[in-house]
């Protein structure tokens, strides 16, 4: 298994997986789904390196990005030292490999080379499976609460319960 940036060379797999993940959460979350992503918003995370995928067998199992801010989903908690990841869709031939457990992994060493205190994610919808899961990773599940102002996020927030998850990491 590698772990590294994902390239415009990936983009039309990236969507791929998007579109697979998005059929996915249709039939096991039909309440809430993500939609039609930007492509300028992959191809800008790519330029800043903060798109990534784990590889094996020579194909993408898994994608994710990060950032280092979230002021509208995370509010006066985006003021903490935090890496956000957003976005894990595994390809389906891999899944059940636990990719998640080693986004956390890895996302403990890179926030430690990046001055952080935090690895924050979240979801909608109130999938009882999907917080397990995250849990079950090493996230502390902090609750679920509407945003406040979900205007210019993808539009599968909009009215959403959102989920918050949070693994606080030891000096």
């Amino acid at each position: 298994m590698i772990i590294q940036n994902s390239t415009l060379n990936d983009l039309q797999e990236i969507f791929a997986l998007y579109n697979t993940a998005t059929e996915y959460q249709k039939i096991k979350f039909p309440e809430n789904q993500w939609p039609v992503f930007n492509q300028e918003l992959i191809k800008t995370e790519i330029a800043e390196n903060r798109q990534w995928k784990i590889i094996e067998e020579n194909k993408i199992a898994c994608i994710w990005a990060h950032t280092f801010s979230d002021p509208q989903i995370w509010e006066e908690r985006d003021a903490d030292p935090a890496i956000y990841i957003h976005r894990i869709a595994t390809n389906p031939t891999f899944r059940g490999r636990n990719y998640v457990s080693e986004i956390v992994k890895w996302s403990r060493e890179f926030a430690k080379q990046n001055d952080k205190k935090f690895i924050r994610l979240d979801t909608c919808g109130d999938n009882k499976k999907l917080i397990a899961h995250y849990i079950n990773c090493g996230f502390d599940f902090l609750g679920m609460k509407r945003l406040k102002n979900s205007d210019g996020l993808p539009s599968h927030y909009a009215n959403a319960e959102v989920c918050f998850f949070e693994i606080k990491l030891m000096d």
